[in-house]
């Protein structure tokens, strides 16, 4: 195979086979080529705007136990936290107020945290005028009816990976079929959906990654985050080989191609592991920013993996750092919602 002619083949027709995949994630040599044709098509069917999205991290109590996650529910030295539903809805007033038109609610899988609670702090976040995203993980068809009825627009639930005996190796007592049916129901229920993977995980074939891809693009995802896998020093994957940042970059990328119009964010991860890494992802395909709102001590415990980038900015430093990074480049900051564009 020629990896420019697919290049090319991809960037005219969003089509590729897991054949062409995996062959283009085989050539290092094609990395720069991917890069700049993911750009072309990320200006071209979204344009420059770059979407800011207000993250609040409100609990970081979580009842699984996966095994690459700083927050698993074995890991005693985490300090744990739950916010008030005061808290969680002043913080979205402050979004508000810097300038954001979408909050994304996060937070481990906290059993404290039902459906009627959620529902409680979506009723009082939705009439400040945000679009809210959850990522609370793995709920029934009638809890995500429930969010969805009381104003939650985007769900994220990463499906970390295609791999079936990986995930399920990976995210211990769960269910790779369960996973897929959320995904399922958040789809039928009419929620902008975001999926993704962990790029760099031990045993993750090139070729499970090409099928991740193929994945995507099956389930009509409008959301993709792509984030490297850092392995975090309190986890059974501590000893994990440390990553770089460019095969994260590539997948990114080519997914851009594949799915030329949806919302890609470039990932804190990413910033985390390269000096401007987040800025390379933005001129590699991403067009969605997702700047951290959390404050105080909840703004270090939430932490996935160590070294997390900006975890000691000031919400309002990093986005004022953050949007002077984005004039540089050319990228002006959305005043919209940032909507999946297909959708809309």
């Amino acid at each position: 195979m020629d990896s420019q002619a697919l290049i090319l083949k991809a960037e005219q027709t969003h089509c590729l086979t897991e054949d062409e995949l995996l062959h283009l994630l085989q050539d290092d040599s094609a990395d720069e080529a991917i890069f700049q044709a993911a750009d072309r098509v990320r200006q071209k069917y979204v344009g420059n705007e770059v979407h800011l999205r207000a993250l609040i991290e409100f609990t970081n109590i979580c009842k699984n136990n996966c095994l690459y996650c700083g927050l698993r529910a074995q890991n005693p030295c985490v300090h744990r936290y739950r916010m008030s539903e005061d808290d969680i809805v002043a913080l979205a007033q402050k979004a508000v107020q810097y300038g954001y038109k979408t909050v994304v609610l996060q937070g481990g899988e906290d059993p404290a945290f039902t459906t009627e609670k959620m529902v409680s702090v979506l009723q009082k976040i939705k009439p400040l005028g945000l679009a809210i995203t959850l990522s609370l993980g793995e709920r029934l068809y009638e809890d995500y009816q429930a969010f969805k009825a009381a104003g939650a627009d985007r769900y994220l639930l990463r499906i970390e990976t295609t791999d079936k005996a990986l995930y399920e190796k990976y995210n211990p007592a769960m269910s790779f079929e369960n996973r897929l049916r959320c995904l399922r129901d958040l789809k039928s229920l009419g929620y902008e959906v975001g999926t993704g993977i962990l790029v760099g995980l031990p045993e993750q074939s090139l070729r499970s990654i090409a099928k991740d891809i193929l994945f995507f693009k099956d389930l009509g995802a409008d959301m993709i985050g792509l984030g490297p896998f850092i392995p975090n020093p309190q986890t059974p994957l501590k000893d994990a080989p440390q990553p770089v940042l460019e095969p994260a970059l590539k997948v990114m990328a080519l997914t851009r191609l594949l799915l030329p119009d949806v919302n890609i964010p470039a990932t804190t991860a990413m910033e985390t592991l390269a000096p401007n890494g987040r800025i390379k992802a933005l001129q590699s395909g991403a067009n969605v920013v997702m700047p951290n709102i959390t404050e105080g001590e909840e703004r270090q415990n939430y932490a996935l993996y160590p070294g997390k980038a900006g975890a000691l900015d000031t919400p309002l430093a990093f986005r004022d750092k953050l949007t002077a990074k984005l004039t540089e480049i050319g990228r002006p900051v959305s005043t919209g919602y940032g909507w999946h564009k297909i959708k809309h």
